[in-house]
């Protein structure tokens, strides 16, 4: 799914947010994906530091990627304290862990990703389109037939 994604020509200015419980695969979508667009190297859970900032490769070279995870907010304003708001601002592929954290304060995301692991070790994932450019990328996926 991660690698479907990097190959649309669209994804660059997106905003995902993604959703499940601890142990879902949020990171592990993350990191097949920023692998998937040419990022080299260790890529670090932002658990702790908050963000963690990355560029695309090949085509996608000088792709700004900001990979955020706001489980440990314990208030909404530490997104506008850390200056967050300019991140999301400028041009770039924005992929936030728990949004709801950082509450309102965020951006209509382009997509919802909802991780939800099943009995079997597998995972559910549901995509819902916040914004028209979520709309175009839900119609560009591969073997796409519902467009939510």
């Amino acid at each position: 799914m991660a690698h479907a994604l990097a190959a649309l020509s669209t994804p660059g200015d997106a905003y995902l947010a993604l959703h499940g419980p601890l142990g879902a695969g949020k990171t592990t979508f993350v990191r097949h994906l920023l692998r998937s667009l040419g990022v080299q190297g260790r890529i670090k859970s932002p658990t702790y530091a908050v963000l963690e900032p990355h560029e695309g490769a090949g085509a996608l070279q000088g792709l700004a990627i900001s990979h955020f995870d706001f489980y440990r907010f314990d208030d909404p304003r530490e997104w506008l304290d850390a200056g967050f708001r300019d991140l999301f601002a400028a041009p770039g592929l924005k992929l936030a862990e728990w949004p709801q954290k950082a509450g309102e304060l965020l951006p209509p995301a382009d997509l919802q990703l909802h991780i939800e692991p099943q009995p079997d070790d597998t995972r559910q994932v549901r995509a819902d389109a916040g914004t028209a450019r979520g709309v175009a990328l839900l119609q560009a996926w591969p073997g796409n037939t519902d467009t939510e």
